[in-house]
Protein backbone atom coordinates (compact mmCIF):
# COMPACT_ATOMS: atom_id res chain seq x y z
CA UNK A 1 0.00 0.00 0.00
CA UNK A 2 1.46 3.34 -1.07
CA UNK A 3 1.14 6.14 1.48
CA UNK A 4 -0.58 9.35 0.39
CA UNK A 5 2.56 11.47 0.75
CA UNK A 6 4.41 9.27 -1.74
CA UNK A 7 1.44 9.19 -4.14
CA UNK A 8 1.25 12.97 -4.06
CA UNK A 9 4.70 13.14 -5.69
CA UNK A 10 3.42 11.42 -8.84
CA UNK A 11 0.99 12.49 -11.57
CA UNK A 12 -1.11 9.64 -12.97
CA UNK A 13 -2.26 9.95 -16.57
CA UNK A 14 -5.16 7.82 -17.80
CA UNK A 15 -6.71 7.19 -21.19
CA UNK A 16 -9.52 4.79 -22.02
CA UNK A 17 -10.25 2.78 -25.14
CA UNK A 18 -13.78 1.40 -25.36
CA UNK A 19 -14.94 -1.31 -27.75
CA UNK A 20 -18.63 -0.88 -28.58
CA UNK A 21 -20.47 -3.70 -30.34
CA UNK A 22 -22.70 -2.13 -32.97
CA UNK A 23 -26.35 -3.23 -33.00
CA UNK A 24 -26.57 -4.85 -36.42
CA UNK A 25 -28.33 -8.06 -37.40
CA UNK A 26 -25.28 -9.44 -39.21
CA UNK A 27 -21.51 -9.17 -38.95
CA UNK A 28 -19.31 -6.43 -40.33
CA UNK A 29 -18.26 -8.19 -43.53
CA UNK A 30 -20.50 -11.28 -43.75
CA UNK A 31 -24.15 -12.30 -43.50
CA UNK A 32 -23.86 -14.45 -40.35
CA UNK A 33 -25.85 -13.47 -37.24
CA UNK A 34 -24.30 -10.82 -35.00
CA UNK A 35 -25.98 -12.25 -31.88
CA UNK A 36 -23.98 -15.15 -30.43
CA UNK A 37 -25.07 -14.82 -26.79
CA UNK A 38 -26.96 -18.13 -26.63
CA UNK A 39 -25.44 -19.81 -29.69
CA UNK A 40 -23.46 -23.03 -29.62
CA UNK A 41 -19.70 -22.53 -30.20
CA UNK A 42 -18.75 -22.06 -33.86
CA UNK A 43 -22.37 -21.95 -35.03
CA UNK A 44 -22.61 -18.33 -36.25
CA UNK A 45 -19.62 -18.60 -38.57
CA UNK A 46 -18.85 -18.73 -42.28
CA UNK A 47 -16.15 -18.38 -44.90
CA UNK A 48 -15.12 -14.91 -43.69
CA UNK A 49 -14.91 -15.99 -40.03
CA UNK A 50 -12.69 -18.93 -40.96
CA UNK A 51 -10.50 -16.80 -43.25
CA UNK A 52 -10.90 -19.19 -46.14
CA UNK A 53 -8.74 -18.46 -49.22
CA UNK A 54 -10.54 -16.28 -51.73
CA UNK A 55 -13.25 -15.15 -49.26
CA UNK A 56 -14.13 -11.52 -49.99
CA UNK A 57 -15.58 -9.19 -47.33
CA UNK A 58 -18.73 -7.18 -48.07
CA UNK A 59 -19.17 -4.10 -45.87
CA UNK A 60 -22.32 -3.89 -43.71
CA UNK A 61 -24.12 -0.62 -44.60
CA UNK A 62 -26.00 -0.54 -41.28
CA UNK A 63 -22.73 -0.68 -39.34
CA UNK A 64 -21.56 2.44 -41.15
CA UNK A 65 -24.79 4.23 -40.25
CA UNK A 66 -24.52 3.31 -36.56
CA UNK A 67 -20.87 4.34 -36.38
CA UNK A 68 -21.65 7.65 -38.05
CA UNK A 69 -24.53 8.29 -35.60
CA UNK A 70 -22.13 7.73 -32.70
CA UNK A 71 -20.19 10.81 -33.77
CA UNK A 72 -23.08 13.06 -32.74
CA UNK A 73 -23.23 11.34 -29.32
CA UNK A 74 -19.54 12.25 -28.96
CA UNK A 75 -20.23 15.91 -29.80
CA UNK A 76 -18.71 15.85 -33.26
CA UNK A 77 -19.57 14.84 -36.84
CA UNK A 78 -18.51 11.75 -38.79
CA UNK A 79 -15.75 12.06 -41.37
CA UNK A 80 -16.95 12.33 -44.94
CA UNK A 81 -14.06 10.05 -46.02
CA UNK A 82 -12.71 7.03 -44.15
CA UNK A 83 -11.05 3.78 -45.13
CA UNK A 84 -10.22 0.30 -43.86
CA UNK A 85 -6.79 -1.19 -43.22
CA UNK A 86 -5.27 -4.54 -42.34
CA UNK A 87 -3.77 -4.84 -38.87
CA UNK A 88 -1.47 -7.85 -38.81
CA UNK A 89 -0.99 -10.00 -35.73
CA UNK A 90 -1.41 -13.66 -34.86
CA UNK A 91 -3.95 -15.08 -32.43
CA UNK A 92 -5.33 -18.62 -32.59
CA UNK A 93 -8.81 -17.08 -32.78
CA UNK A 94 -7.93 -14.82 -35.74
CA UNK A 95 -7.66 -17.27 -38.66
CA UNK A 96 -6.82 -14.65 -41.32
CA UNK A 97 -3.71 -13.54 -39.45
CA UNK A 98 -4.89 -9.94 -39.72
CA UNK A 99 -7.82 -7.83 -38.52
CA UNK A 100 -9.72 -5.49 -40.80
CA UNK A 101 -9.69 -2.18 -38.94
CA UNK A 102 -9.23 1.55 -39.57
CA UNK A 103 -5.87 3.20 -39.01
CA UNK A 104 -4.98 6.68 -40.26
CA UNK A 105 -8.41 7.73 -41.61
CA UNK A 106 -11.11 6.57 -39.18
CA UNK A 107 -14.81 7.38 -39.39
CA UNK A 108 -14.69 9.69 -36.33
CA UNK A 109 -12.04 12.23 -35.35
CA UNK A 110 -12.28 14.49 -32.30
CA UNK A 111 -15.20 15.07 -29.97
CA UNK A 112 -15.54 15.19 -26.19
CA UNK A 113 -17.61 14.11 -23.21
CA UNK A 114 -18.28 16.02 -20.00
CA UNK A 115 -17.90 14.23 -16.66
CA UNK A 116 -18.78 15.35 -13.15
CA UNK A 117 -16.49 14.38 -10.26
CA UNK A 118 -16.86 15.82 -6.75
CA UNK A 119 -19.34 18.37 -8.07
CA UNK A 120 -16.94 19.73 -10.71
CA UNK A 121 -17.48 19.33 -14.46
CA UNK A 122 -14.51 18.38 -16.63
CA UNK A 123 -14.28 17.89 -20.37
CA UNK A 124 -12.56 14.72 -21.61
CA UNK A 125 -11.40 14.78 -25.22
CA UNK A 126 -12.03 12.02 -27.76
CA UNK A 127 -9.06 11.32 -30.00
CA UNK A 128 -10.82 9.12 -32.55
CA UNK A 129 -13.26 6.27 -33.05
CA UNK A 130 -12.59 3.63 -35.65
CA UNK A 131 -14.47 0.62 -36.95
CA UNK A 132 -13.06 -2.89 -36.87
CA UNK A 133 -14.06 -6.54 -36.79
CA UNK A 134 -13.78 -8.52 -33.57
CA UNK A 135 -11.69 -11.67 -33.22
CA UNK A 136 -12.98 -14.98 -31.84
CA UNK A 137 -12.52 -16.25 -28.31
CA UNK A 138 -10.03 -18.72 -26.87
CA UNK A 139 -10.81 -20.63 -23.69
CA UNK A 140 -8.31 -22.57 -21.61
CA UNK A 141 -9.92 -25.42 -19.61
CA UNK A 142 -8.45 -25.73 -16.13
CA UNK A 143 -6.12 -28.70 -15.78
CA UNK A 144 -6.03 -29.40 -19.53
CA UNK A 145 -3.09 -29.11 -21.90
CA UNK A 146 -5.11 -27.65 -24.76
CA UNK A 147 -7.20 -24.58 -25.62
CA UNK A 148 -10.53 -24.27 -27.38
CA UNK A 149 -11.41 -21.69 -30.04
CA UNK A 150 -14.90 -20.30 -30.63
CA UNK A 151 -15.23 -18.09 -33.73
CA UNK A 152 -18.80 -16.94 -33.13
CA UNK A 153 -17.64 -13.40 -32.32
CA UNK A 154 -15.19 -13.26 -35.24
CA UNK A 155 -16.35 -10.49 -37.55
CA UNK A 156 -18.63 -8.78 -35.01
CA UNK A 157 -18.76 -5.05 -35.90
CA UNK A 158 -16.99 -2.92 -33.30
CA UNK A 159 -16.43 0.78 -32.88
CA UNK A 160 -13.32 1.47 -30.82
CA UNK A 161 -13.59 4.86 -29.09
CA UNK A 162 -10.27 6.28 -27.89
CA UNK A 163 -10.14 9.06 -25.32
CA UNK A 164 -7.43 11.65 -24.91
CA UNK A 165 -5.18 11.00 -21.86
CA UNK A 166 -7.09 13.70 -19.98
CA UNK A 167 -7.92 11.78 -16.79
CA UNK A 168 -5.76 11.75 -13.67
CA UNK A 169 -7.74 9.82 -11.05
CA UNK A 170 -9.59 6.53 -10.85
CA UNK A 171 -12.78 8.46 -10.07
CA UNK A 172 -12.46 10.38 -13.34
CA UNK A 173 -11.89 7.15 -15.28
CA UNK A 174 -15.01 5.63 -13.76
CA UNK A 175 -17.04 8.77 -14.48
CA UNK A 176 -15.89 8.77 -18.11
CA UNK A 177 -16.84 5.10 -18.56
CA UNK A 178 -20.30 5.84 -17.15
CA UNK A 179 -20.75 8.95 -19.30
CA UNK A 180 -19.73 7.07 -22.44
CA UNK A 181 -22.07 4.19 -21.58
CA UNK A 182 -25.10 6.44 -21.23
CA UNK A 183 -24.32 8.44 -24.41
CA UNK A 184 -24.07 5.24 -26.46
CA UNK A 185 -27.24 3.90 -24.84
CA UNK A 186 -29.26 6.99 -25.77
CA UNK A 187 -27.83 7.09 -29.29
CA UNK A 188 -29.28 3.59 -29.83
CA UNK A 189 -26.23 2.27 -31.69
CA UNK A 190 -25.49 -0.64 -29.33
CA UNK A 191 -27.26 -2.85 -26.80
CA UNK A 192 -24.53 -1.71 -24.33
CA UNK A 193 -24.97 -4.83 -22.19
CA UNK A 194 -21.76 -4.96 -20.16
CA UNK A 195 -22.34 -8.54 -19.02
CA UNK A 196 -22.47 -9.80 -22.61
CA UNK A 197 -19.47 -7.69 -23.69
CA UNK A 198 -21.35 -5.14 -25.82
CA UNK A 199 -19.05 -2.56 -24.22
CA UNK A 200 -15.54 -3.39 -23.01
CA UNK A 201 -13.09 -0.90 -21.53
CA UNK A 202 -9.30 -0.94 -21.86
CA UNK A 203 -7.55 1.46 -19.45
CA UNK A 204 -4.10 2.90 -20.15
CA UNK A 205 -2.27 4.11 -17.05
CA UNK A 206 1.08 5.78 -16.54
CA UNK A 207 2.65 7.71 -13.65
CA UNK A 208 5.38 10.32 -13.63
CA UNK A 209 7.00 12.77 -11.23
CA UNK A 210 7.26 15.25 -14.08
CA UNK A 211 3.74 16.24 -15.08
CA UNK A 212 4.99 17.35 -18.52
CA UNK A 213 6.45 13.93 -19.35
CA UNK A 214 4.34 10.79 -19.62
CA UNK A 215 5.64 7.65 -17.98
CA UNK A 216 5.63 4.20 -19.57
CA UNK A 217 2.04 2.99 -19.76
CA UNK A 218 0.32 -0.28 -19.12
CA UNK A 219 -2.96 -1.31 -20.74
CA UNK A 220 -5.47 -3.35 -18.73
CA UNK A 221 -7.93 -4.91 -21.16
CA UNK A 222 -11.53 -6.08 -21.30
CA UNK A 223 -13.01 -4.50 -18.18
CA UNK A 224 -16.78 -4.85 -18.14
CA UNK A 225 -17.99 -2.79 -15.19
CA UNK A 226 -17.49 0.75 -13.95
CA UNK A 227 -16.27 -0.55 -10.62
CA UNK A 228 -13.58 -2.69 -12.26
CA UNK A 229 -12.42 0.34 -14.28
CA UNK A 230 -11.98 2.32 -11.08
CA UNK A 231 -10.27 -0.48 -9.17
CA UNK A 232 -7.95 -1.46 -12.02
CA UNK A 233 -6.79 2.16 -12.36
CA UNK A 234 -6.23 2.48 -8.62
CA UNK A 235 -4.25 -0.78 -8.56
CA UNK A 236 -2.08 0.20 -11.54
CA UNK A 237 -1.26 3.61 -10.07
CA UNK A 238 -0.13 1.99 -6.82
CA UNK A 239 1.75 -0.81 -8.61
CA UNK A 240 3.68 1.53 -10.87
CA UNK A 241 4.57 3.97 -8.08
CA UNK A 242 5.77 1.09 -5.89
CA UNK A 243 7.93 -0.17 -8.76
CA UNK A 244 9.48 3.24 -9.42
CA UNK A 245 10.08 3.88 -5.71
CA UNK A 246 12.46 0.90 -5.51
CA UNK A 247 14.29 1.84 -8.70
CA UNK A 248 12.41 -0.49 -11.03
CA UNK A 249 11.09 0.26 -14.50
CA UNK A 250 7.52 0.10 -15.74
CA UNK A 251 7.24 -2.16 -18.78
CA UNK A 252 4.89 -1.28 -21.64
CA UNK A 253 2.60 -4.27 -21.57
CA UNK A 254 -0.93 -5.61 -21.79
CA UNK A 255 -2.42 -6.71 -18.48
CA UNK A 256 -5.62 -8.45 -17.43
CA UNK A 257 -7.85 -7.81 -14.42
CA UNK A 258 -8.37 -10.59 -11.88
CA UNK A 259 -11.63 -9.63 -10.20
CA UNK A 260 -11.25 -12.32 -7.54
CA UNK A 261 -7.81 -11.13 -6.46
CA UNK A 262 -8.55 -7.46 -7.24
CA UNK A 263 -5.27 -7.04 -9.11
CA UNK A 264 -3.91 -6.76 -12.63
CA UNK A 265 -1.82 -9.56 -14.13
CA UNK A 266 0.75 -9.32 -16.92
CA UNK A 267 -0.34 -10.98 -20.17
CA UNK A 268 2.07 -9.91 -22.88
CA UNK A 269 4.37 -7.07 -23.90
CA UNK A 270 2.49 -4.27 -25.61
CA UNK A 271 2.92 -3.75 -29.33
CA UNK A 272 3.41 -0.38 -31.03
CA UNK A 273 1.68 0.66 -34.24
CA UNK A 274 4.64 -0.35 -36.40
CA UNK A 275 4.47 -3.90 -35.02
CA UNK A 276 1.10 -4.38 -36.67
CA UNK A 277 2.38 -3.67 -40.20
CA UNK A 278 -0.71 -1.70 -41.21
CA UNK A 279 -1.57 -1.68 -44.90
CA UNK A 280 -4.67 -0.50 -46.82
CA UNK A 281 -7.39 -3.17 -47.06
CA UNK A 282 -7.56 -3.92 -50.81
CA UNK A 283 -10.93 -5.73 -50.72
CA UNK A 284 -13.00 -3.00 -48.99
CA UNK A 285 -13.42 0.33 -50.82
CA UNK A 286 -13.20 3.64 -48.92
CA UNK A 287 -16.35 4.95 -47.23
CA UNK A 288 -17.58 8.27 -48.60
CA UNK A 289 -20.47 9.99 -46.81
CA UNK A 290 -22.22 12.92 -48.48
CA UNK A 291 -23.10 16.09 -46.59
CA UNK A 292 -26.79 15.31 -47.22
CA UNK A 293 -26.41 11.84 -45.65
CA UNK A 294 -24.61 13.22 -42.58
CA UNK A 295 -27.20 16.00 -42.13
CA UNK A 296 -30.06 13.48 -42.38
CA UNK A 297 -28.44 11.33 -39.68
CA UNK A 298 -28.02 14.35 -37.42
CA UNK A 299 -31.67 15.31 -37.80
CA UNK A 300 -32.76 11.73 -37.01
CA UNK A 301 -30.84 11.57 -33.73
CA UNK A 302 -32.94 10.99 -30.59
CA UNK A 303 -32.73 13.30 -27.58
CA UNK A 304 -29.42 12.77 -25.77
CA UNK A 305 -28.82 12.85 -21.98
CA UNK A 306 -27.97 16.56 -21.70
CA UNK A 307 -31.19 17.46 -23.51
CA UNK A 308 -33.18 15.37 -21.02
CA UNK A 309 -31.29 16.91 -18.08
CA UNK A 310 -32.24 20.39 -19.33
CA UNK A 311 -35.88 19.32 -19.79
CA UNK A 312 -36.03 17.93 -16.24
CA UNK A 313 -34.59 21.00 -14.47
CA UNK A 314 -37.96 22.83 -14.21
CA UNK A 315 -39.12 20.00 -11.91
CA UNK A 316 -36.73 21.31 -9.22
CA UNK A 317 -35.20 17.88 -8.62
CA UNK A 318 -31.76 17.34 -7.13
CA UNK A 319 -28.90 16.49 -9.48
CA UNK A 320 -28.70 12.98 -8.03
CA UNK A 321 -32.40 12.36 -8.73
CA UNK A 322 -32.05 13.70 -12.28
CA UNK A 323 -29.10 11.37 -12.87
CA UNK A 324 -31.13 8.38 -11.61
CA UNK A 325 -33.93 9.30 -14.02
CA UNK A 326 -31.62 9.89 -16.98
CA UNK A 327 -29.82 6.59 -16.33
CA UNK A 328 -32.83 4.77 -17.86
CA UNK A 329 -33.87 6.29 -21.22
CA UNK A 330 -37.40 4.88 -21.01
CA UNK A 331 -37.92 6.56 -17.65
CA UNK A 332 -36.55 9.91 -18.82
CA UNK A 333 -38.76 9.85 -21.90
CA UNK A 334 -41.87 8.97 -19.87
CA UNK A 335 -41.27 11.78 -17.36
CA UNK A 336 -40.57 14.44 -20.00
CA UNK A 337 -43.56 13.36 -22.12
CA UNK A 338 -45.85 13.57 -19.07
CA UNK A 339 -44.36 16.94 -18.13
CA UNK A 340 -45.14 18.25 -21.62
CA UNK A 341 -48.68 16.85 -21.71
CA UNK A 342 -49.88 17.18 -18.10
CA UNK A 343 -47.57 19.52 -16.24
CA UNK A 344 -44.82 19.36 -13.61
CA UNK A 345 -46.89 18.03 -10.68
CA UNK A 346 -47.69 14.72 -12.39
CA UNK A 347 -44.25 14.48 -14.04
CA UNK A 348 -42.47 14.86 -10.70
CA UNK A 349 -44.68 12.26 -9.00
CA UNK A 350 -44.20 9.77 -11.86
CA UNK A 351 -40.44 10.41 -11.79
CA UNK A 352 -40.21 9.23 -8.18
CA UNK A 353 -42.38 6.22 -8.96
CA UNK A 354 -40.25 5.09 -11.88
CA UNK A 355 -36.67 5.96 -11.03
CA UNK A 356 -34.27 3.44 -9.58
CA UNK A 357 -30.86 4.26 -8.03
CA UNK A 358 -28.14 3.04 -10.39
CA UNK A 359 -25.36 0.65 -9.41
CA UNK A 360 -21.74 0.64 -10.56
CA UNK A 361 -22.23 -2.60 -12.47
CA UNK A 362 -25.12 -1.87 -14.81
CA UNK A 363 -25.85 -4.75 -17.16
CA UNK A 364 -28.80 -3.15 -18.97
CA UNK A 365 -31.32 -5.03 -16.85
CA UNK A 366 -31.97 -1.94 -14.78
CA UNK A 367 -34.86 -0.49 -16.80
CA UNK A 368 -37.93 -0.12 -14.64
CA UNK A 369 -40.65 -2.54 -15.67
CA UNK A 370 -43.19 0.15 -14.73
CA UNK A 371 -42.17 2.15 -17.82
CA UNK A 372 -44.18 -0.39 -19.80
CA UNK A 373 -47.33 1.22 -18.39
CA UNK A 374 -48.94 3.58 -20.88
CA UNK A 375 -48.39 7.24 -20.09
CA UNK A 376 -52.15 7.93 -19.94
CA UNK A 377 -52.53 5.40 -17.11
CA UNK A 378 -49.60 6.89 -15.21
CA UNK A 379 -51.20 10.31 -15.51
CA UNK A 380 -54.57 9.00 -14.33
CA UNK A 381 -52.93 7.32 -11.35
CA UNK A 382 -51.20 10.59 -10.45
CA UNK A 383 -54.48 12.47 -10.81
CA UNK A 384 -56.10 10.05 -8.35
CA UNK A 385 -53.41 10.91 -5.80
CA UNK A 386 -53.89 14.65 -6.42
CA UNK A 387 -57.64 14.23 -5.93
CA UNK A 388 -57.02 12.35 -2.65
CA UNK A 389 -58.62 9.20 -4.07
CA UNK A 390 -55.43 7.25 -3.33
CA UNK A 391 -52.65 7.61 -0.81
CA UNK A 392 -49.07 7.66 -2.10
CA UNK A 393 -48.48 4.20 -0.62
CA UNK A 394 -51.61 2.79 -2.22
CA UNK A 395 -50.65 4.36 -5.57
CA UNK A 396 -47.39 2.39 -5.58
CA UNK A 397 -49.32 -0.81 -4.94
CA UNK A 398 -51.62 -0.04 -7.88
CA UNK A 399 -48.61 0.82 -10.06
CA UNK A 400 -46.99 -2.54 -9.32
CA UNK A 401 -50.08 -4.34 -10.64
CA UNK A 402 -50.43 -2.01 -13.60
CA UNK A 403 -47.04 -3.20 -14.87
CA UNK A 404 -48.40 -6.70 -15.48
CA UNK A 405 -52.03 -5.84 -16.19
CA UNK A 406 -53.98 -3.92 -18.80
CA UNK A 407 -56.51 -2.82 -16.18
CA UNK A 408 -57.36 0.79 -15.44
CA UNK A 409 -55.77 2.13 -12.21
CA UNK A 410 -59.15 2.99 -10.68
CA UNK A 411 -60.40 -0.53 -11.40
CA UNK A 412 -57.32 -2.00 -9.70
CA UNK A 413 -57.76 0.30 -6.70
CA UNK A 414 -61.41 -0.72 -6.32
CA UNK A 415 -60.65 -4.45 -6.51
CA UNK A 416 -57.86 -4.09 -3.94
CA UNK A 417 -60.07 -1.89 -1.73
CA UNK A 418 -57.48 0.92 -1.77
CA UNK A 419 -59.65 3.93 -2.61
CA UNK A 420 -59.51 6.58 0.11
CA UNK A 421 -62.63 7.44 2.11
CA UNK A 422 -63.50 11.14 1.96
CA UNK A 423 -66.93 10.78 3.56
CA UNK A 424 -66.66 13.17 6.51
CA UNK A 425 -69.36 11.32 8.46
CA UNK A 426 -67.46 8.03 8.32
CA UNK A 427 -64.11 9.64 9.16
CA UNK A 428 -65.60 11.71 12.01
CA UNK A 429 -66.57 8.54 13.87
CA UNK A 430 -62.94 7.35 13.72
CA UNK A 431 -61.67 10.79 14.79
CA UNK A 432 -63.96 10.77 17.84
CA UNK A 433 -62.58 7.39 18.89
CA UNK A 434 -58.93 8.40 18.31
CA UNK A 435 -59.29 11.60 20.37
CA UNK A 436 -60.88 9.67 23.22
CA UNK A 437 -58.03 7.14 23.23
CA UNK A 438 -55.24 9.76 22.97
CA UNK A 439 -56.16 12.56 25.38
CA UNK A 440 -52.56 13.66 25.98
CA UNK A 441 -51.84 14.11 22.26
CA UNK A 442 -55.13 15.99 21.88
CA UNK A 443 -54.18 18.30 24.78
CA UNK A 444 -50.72 18.87 23.23
CA UNK A 445 -52.36 19.98 19.98
CA UNK A 446 -54.66 22.34 21.86
CA UNK A 447 -51.59 23.83 23.55
CA UNK A 448 -50.00 24.60 20.19
CA UNK A 449 -47.76 21.55 19.75
CA UNK A 450 -48.84 20.91 16.18
CA UNK A 451 -46.40 18.01 15.68
CA UNK A 452 -48.79 15.91 17.73
CA UNK A 453 -51.50 16.31 15.10
CA UNK A 454 -49.45 14.13 12.79
CA UNK A 455 -49.61 11.38 15.40
CA UNK A 456 -53.40 11.70 15.64
CA UNK A 457 -53.81 11.62 11.85
CA UNK A 458 -51.62 8.51 11.81
CA UNK A 459 -53.93 6.85 14.33
CA UNK A 460 -56.93 7.67 12.14
CA UNK A 461 -55.14 6.17 9.13
CA UNK A 462 -54.28 3.04 11.10
CA UNK A 463 -57.87 2.50 12.28
CA UNK A 464 -59.20 3.07 8.75
CA UNK A 465 -56.56 0.67 7.37
CA UNK A 466 -55.10 3.50 5.31
CA UNK A 467 -58.36 4.36 3.57
CA UNK A 468 -59.21 7.63 5.33
CA UNK A 469 -58.34 10.79 3.46
CA UNK A 470 -55.59 12.29 5.67
CA UNK A 471 -56.50 15.86 4.69
CA UNK A 472 -60.10 15.36 5.76
CA UNK A 473 -58.94 13.62 8.96
CA UNK A 474 -56.69 16.56 9.90
CA UNK A 475 -59.46 19.07 9.20
CA UNK A 476 -61.91 17.18 11.41
CA UNK A 477 -59.37 16.82 14.25
CA UNK A 478 -58.78 20.57 14.21
CA UNK A 479 -62.53 21.26 14.22
CA UNK A 480 -63.11 18.93 17.18
CA UNK A 481 -60.29 20.57 19.13
CA UNK A 482 -61.58 24.08 18.38
CA UNK A 483 -58.58 25.12 16.22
Amino acid sequence: MIDEATKAQYTPTIGIECHVQLKTKTKLFAAESNDARLAEPNSTVGHISFGLPGALPVLNKKAIELAARTAFALNTRPQSYSKFDRKHYFYPDLPKGYQISQFDEPIILGGHLDIVVDGETRQIGITRAHMEEDAGKSTHPVGKDYSLVDLNRAGTPLLEIVSEPDMHTAAEAKAFAKALYIQIKYAGVSDVNLYHGNMRFDVNVSVSKDSDVLGTRSETKNLNSFKSVERAVDFEIDRQIALLEVGGEVVQETRGWDDTKQKTISQRTKEDAHDYRYMPEPDVPPVVLSDEYIDALEHSMPMLPNQYRAALRPLALSNDVIEDIVAVPETAKAVVDIQNSSGPEHAKRVAFWLMQPQSDDTTDTDSSADVRVHHDKLIKLSEMVSANKLSSTAAKEVLAEMSDSKKDPEEIAEVKNLLQVSDEGAIEKIVTKVLAENEKAATDVKNGEMKAIGFLVGQVMAKSKGKANPGVAQKLIKQRLGL
